[in-house]
């Protein structure tokens, strides 16, 4: 039963093909004429998340931010934070200092902002000062008479104590003398020494009179000698006392300014006292004469004891800090501490301390993407470790690996006031969610930045804005109104719908800077629409070339694709291939045979194991809309097999299931299916055609094979009626409507659909419960109940 012309379905007019925007509603000539954007556009959503997250101050409501690259994330949440930062006051500063209770864990001090650089230099002038004033302190006189009345005092106790001494031992006929081995007590004898040999000749009674008496003295030396020595230390603490007492007294008042200046923090005064104590105690290394050969080499390390590592310098900031961390691997984010080599050995010191961006970004915000600090397992723990334990604390990272290291600083930890912003994909905070029981404990604020916004006068006032912004931002052209137009139409192709607009700024971005060059070449004042469209075709012509080689091989017949005439069980399908940038679509020959049997339909793909789960339950589809449209007063045996002809890569989605269900139905009703219409859409059970992605890339492929294969005025492509919302389809597609010879059914039902690609009546069935005769579903039907019928005759006569 064949359709009249009038009774076919009529392809859809040019205007509903593409995005048509009302150029009077755009209240300007150029993006010139506008003001920049501020704030982001249509992500509301994404904006009340990120303020709550801000907002709330408890521990570990840090925010994921969740979009594709692209869709201008990172831009968006710095120029957002940084709008908060400004009504937020400068975080403090944080210094390292020595610690001289134990020098292997420096003092963190914390200061208001501005005073740590300050402090800095107020450690370095007092330095300078107490280098200059402690040596002349000990060139005065005053030091000098006191330091020679103490030495005199010793040395006069010591002349009577050896003058008594060598008295004593005159008396009892002994003389002290200095010799190699020490003092020396010897017997004389009429004013001469009393030699060994001389005694030895002496009688026994005498001799041990003699050698008694040298015992006794002997003693009694040594007991002089150890006070003369008790003298000397006694004499030694006296001097050192002076000097601590002259140290003390030249530097007091150098302290005394200081603590004045710094007196309402307890950290600063308790250091400046051990400084002080430690210079006392030290008083000889700023002495000339407390140096020793070679103490040129030490005084650097030992001066280094009382210098100050600003690590967090706030002197220049305003507001709050904003850091994006670019490169968050462990160091970057936590800080390191530096060693150097001298002779050959390592050295650190608490000046060697480097802050990470968590020290930076204390007081404010840290922004950090997602995937980049998870590429650096040992940084994200950490990171997880400093949101946990509210601080941030410097350590070797093969410390935090629990591997041995060697002895090393281990600063205090600093404590920790900030939010972290990790930006990410969607897939990577579901992983996270799942595999990191940590992450949600620490991140529990989600803000979903989308890829497409409403298509409003609203949205589209700040597209143009957004364009301003780019334009000004890069000294780009600006856009006239035609171009403006050309790129809202491009976006809302990026966005798959007419009435919306794609938030993938990038792309966008990209085409207008792209358009700005062949603007410069024209020396043209603005960017025209001309200038948008050929950076669109060029940019497409630069990655086309695997599109190209197809077309190609379908020109000469080696990738069989008919676009004329009409073939039974043959359907012309519309794939999509997507290889890096480039998105194209690709007509795919569709085939089915049918017979006798119980298989049901055969998925070949799948038999070949080229089918995805997607494609294999589209064709597992059709087994039930035989089922719902056929099998209600009979069984359903037949044995069909569809397949995609040379296809050698895998197939997945159900977009071709309609096209197989065609190709099925034109096999058992035996009409045939022209060739030049292709198809896409899958199907549900109930015989709905349901929509599909990448839409305009598979009509402008089909298109592209009709052309170099000639257009007749019949060709065209089916596709979902759901689909035609997101058509923005090229000019040349649209020209070619305009023009009659190209074609776009939007349907609903596998019924429209057959009506359009054999011009034979679908068919409805009638209250006796059979179809129309003549039909496409009754010759269906009659050709089941004969496969029906031929299997029981089969089945009775075995």
């Amino acid at each position: 039963m064949s359709l009249k012309p009038s009774q076919i379905k009529r392809g859809l007019p040019p205007e509903k093909l593409k995005l048509k925007l009302d150029v009077s509603e755009i209240k300007c000539r150029s993006t010139e004429e506008v003001k920049p954007l501020e704030g982001i556009i249509g992500q509301s959503k994404a904006e009340k998340a990120i303020r709550f997250g801000l907002e709330i101050e408890k521990r570990g409501y840090n925010i994921y931010l969740s979009g594709l690259p692209g869709t201008g994330r990172t831009t968006a949440i710095k120029e957002y934070l940084e709008r908060e930062a400004k009504n937020k006051p400068a975080p403090y500063d944080w210094c390292y200092v020595y610690n001289f209770k134990d020098p292997y864990r420096p003092k963190a001090i914390k200061l208001p902002p501005g005073r740590g650089i300050e402090f800095k230099r107020d450690m370095e002038v007092l330095m300078e000062n107490i280098k200059i004033n402690i040596p002349k302190a000990f060139q005065s006189e005053e030091y000098a008479k006191r330091r020679e009345a103490i030495i005199k005092a010793a040395e006069e106790q010591q002349r009577r104590i050896l003058e008594e001494l060598e008295l004593k031992a005159r008396r009892q006929g002994f003389i002290i003398r200095s010799g190699p081995t020490g003092i020396m007590v010897t017997p004389i004898i009429n004013g001469k020494p009393l030699s060994e040999e001389v005694l030895m000749k002496m009688r026994e009674e005498d001799r041990k009179k003699i050698l008694e008496a040298q015992s006794k003295m002997i003693e009694e030396v040594r007991e002089g000698m150890r006070q003369i020595r008790m003298i000397e230390l006694k004499t030694h603490e006296e001097i050192k006392r002076l000097a601590n007492e002259i140290t003390a007294y030249t530097i007091e008042h150098l302290f005394t300014l200081l603590r004045e200046k710094y007196g309402e923090n307890e950290d600063v005064k308790t250091y400046l006292e051990e400084v002080k104590n430690d210079i006392i105690k030290n008083y000889n290394k700023f002495l000339e004469e407390g140096r020793e050969e070679g103490a040129e080499e030490e005084e650097i390390p030992f001066m280094r004891k009382y210098e100050v590592n600003v690590i967090v310098d706030n002197s220049q900031t305003k507001g709050a800090p904003v850091v994006i961390e670019y490169n968050p691997t462990y160091t970057n984010v936590i800080g390191k501490i530096e060693k150097e080599s001298r002779h050959g050995i390592l050295y650190t010191d608490h000046t060697m301390i480097r802050p990470g961006a968590l020290h930076k970004a204390n007081g404010g915000y840290l922004v950090i993407n997602a995937e980049d600090i998870l590429r650096n397992p040992l940084a994200w723990e950490a990171l997880k470790l400093s949101l946990r334990q509210g601080n941030v604390s410097i350590e070797e990272p093969s410390e935090l690996a629990g591997l041995t290291t060697v002895k090393t600083l281990r600063p205090t930890p600093i404590p920790l006031n900030l939010k972290v912003i990790l930006i990410g994909t969607p897939l990577t905070y579901e992983l996270l969610i799942k595999f990191d029981p940590d992450f949600k404990e620490l991140f529990k604020v989600k803000a979903e930045f989308d890829t497409e916004i409403d298509l409003n006068q609203e949205n589209i006032e700040k597209y143009i804005s957004f364009i301003c912004t780019l334009c000004k931002k890069e000294d780009l052209k600006h856009l006239d109104i035609s171009a403006v137009k050309r790129v809202l139409e491009y976006s809302s192709r990026l966005a798959g719908n007419q009435k919306k607009l794609s938030t993938i700024f990038a792309e966008i971005s990209d085409v207008i800077r792209e358009a700005d060059l062949y603007a410069r070449r024209e020396n043209s004042n603005y960017i025209t629409e001309a200038h948008v469209k050929r950076a669109l075709e060029e940019k497409f012509y630069r990655i086309n070339l695997i599109e190209e080689k197809i077309l190609e091989l379908i020109k000469r017949g080696i990738i069989l694709i008919d676009v004329h005439g009409k073939v039974v069980g043959q359907v012309n399908g519309l794939a999509v291939i997507q290889l890096g940038e480039l998105t194209f679509g690709k007509p795919v020959r569709i085939t089915a045979t049918v017979g006798l049997g119980r298989e049901g339909i055969i998925n070949i793909e799948r038999e070949a194991e080229l089918s995805g789960p997607i494609h294999t339950k589209g064709v597992m589809i059709l087994n039930g809309y035989l089922t719902e449209k056929y099998a209600y007063d009979k069984p359903l045996t037949l044995a069909a097999r569809i397949v995609f002809e040379q296809s050698y890569e895998g197939v997945e989605g159900d977009s071709a299931s309609s096209a197989e269900l065609y190709a099925l139905l034109s096999a058992l009703s035996g009409i045939p299916i022209k060739q030049s219409i292709a198809v896409t859409g899958s199907v549900n059970q109930k015989g709905e055609i349901q929509a599909v992605g990448g839409i305009n890339e598979k009509i402008e492929g089909f298109y592209k094979v009709c052309k170099i294969k000639g257009l007749n005025g019949e060709q065209g492509v089916i596709i979902p009626e759901g689909n035609v919302e997101d058509l923005n389809l090229n000019d040349e597609v649209i020209e070619a409507v305009e023009k009659g010879v190209f074609h776009i059914y939007p349907v609903k039902t596998v019924d429209e659909g057959i009506e359009i690609l054999t011009g034979v009546k679908a068919g409805e069935r009638m209250p006796d419960g059979k179809f129309e005769e003549g039909t496409i579903n009754y010759l269906v039907d009659k050709k089941l109940r004969e496969y029906a019928e031929k299997l029981r005759e089969f089945r009775e006569e075995r």
